[in-house]
């Protein structure tokens, strides 16, 4: 493999009518195997602001409707946003447990039962507090004929991220988090270590 060989690739599209709308859902593969979907809901061009979601998998909050973190409500809200919009895209990312995979999210949620918080399970386990990469978003949106976006986010870092890539982010909107007696430790965790904006007074 030559240095100037892409590190990711396009593999197809299809239609995925959901509840909240007809979208379309893009594949994209990376060398090492990881797969990685858009979802995409009307149309714009490339001067246009398309409204994203850059959303790493959460097999417990999307799909088993976990109330200990936020990230199928977060989900939920990218989609109706979007979808109220008329147009927009969500990149859905296939990196569990901010990249430590499912199983060591396991882990690490044994070690928060225990009184640990979200970050210092994951550094006790050895692994850096976030190990999320946002490298492949570039192809995504270029695929997707996506130049300057608003991006729904909380986590500056994947403003920071989209803007050293070299995507025109126009602006960050805040998205929704569902607030439970379940998630309030997460989410103050990630206002005070993670830098995400929360606004502290709903976490008291």
């Amino acid at each position: 493999m030559t240095s100037s060989q892409p590190k990711y690739e396009y593999v197809d599209s299809a239609k995925l009518p959901t509840r909240w709308g007809d979208f379309r859902i893009h594949g994209f593969v990376e060398l090492n195997g990881q797969e990685h979907v858009a979802l995409s809901y009307g149309e714009w061009t490339e001067d246009d602001i398309v409204p994203i979601r850059i959303h790493s998998e959460c097999l417990t909050g999307d799909a088993l409707f976990s109330t200990r973190c936020d990230c199928g409500f977060q989900l939920e809200k990218a989609l109706q946003n979007i979808v109220e919009h008329g147009s927009g895209v969500l990149l859905y990312l296939r990196q569990e447990g901010r990249g430590i995979g499912l199983l060591n999210k396991i882990r690490a949620y044994h070690l928060q039962d225990s009184g640990m918080d979200t970050v210092e399970a994951n550094e006790h386990l050895g692994f850096d507090a976030d190990l999320r990469s946002y490298d492949i978003c570039k192809l995504m949106l270029d695929t997707l004929n996506v130049r300057r976006v608003e991006l729904m986010t909380n986590n500056p870092r994947k403003t920071d991220a989209l803007t050293r890539l070299g995507v025109d982010v126009v602006a960050r909107k805040p998205i929704d988090h569902g607030i439970t007696k379940d998630n309030k430790g997460y989410l103050k965790t990630k206002t005070e270590k993670l830098g995400h904006a929360f606004d502290p007074h709903l976490l008291k």
